[in-house]
């Protein structure tokens, strides 16, 4: 299923964006509240950059930064890779991983529309894998 488009993948999903002057913990009770993994940074409509929960851990926490009065605009990943909604999530997951990250914004005309996430974009692909896995275990048990 990795020829699914982007916007299949993300229509279902409210696009989460936030302020780049945001501090980070009032982003982090965002994320938390809407079990979020990553906010999507905008100004004036548009992506500038995205906050991941890895930003927060090595970029906040680890460099003893306030959380509380660092604002977004400093810890975020700027100009992040995007994808258009009409390319596939094959390609985004190619994008993943050659990029080394596991969220990569779904942008159409500089206006974000959603994330996709390594998570997301693998879950129906892992919902047959198992099915497959339950029919072949249930034909073992019937040759038997």
């Amino acid at each position: 299923m990795p020829q699914r488009s982007a916007r299949i993948v993300i229509q279902k999903s409210k696009p989460f964006t936030a302020p780049a002057s945001m501090t980070v913990g009032e982003a982090a009770r965002l994320m938390k509240k809407n079990k979020l993994s990553a906010l999507m940074v905008v100004e004036k409509s548009c992506l500038v950059g995205i906050f991941t929960e890895r930003d927060g851990l090595f970029r906040v926490l680890a460099a003893k930064r306030d959380p509380e009065s660092t604002p977004l605009s400093k810890v975020m990943t700027r100009k992040p890779k995007t994808i258009d909604p009409d390319k596939s999530v094959g390609y985004a997951l190619f994008m993943m991983y050659e990029g080394g990250f596991r969220h990569v914004p779904v942008v159409e005309n500089g206006r974000p529309l959603g994330i996709i996430s390594a998570r997301d974009a693998l879950g129906p692909e892992l919902k047959e894998f198992s099915e497959e896995i339950g029919n072949q275990e249930h034909i073992r048990e019937i040759l038997g």
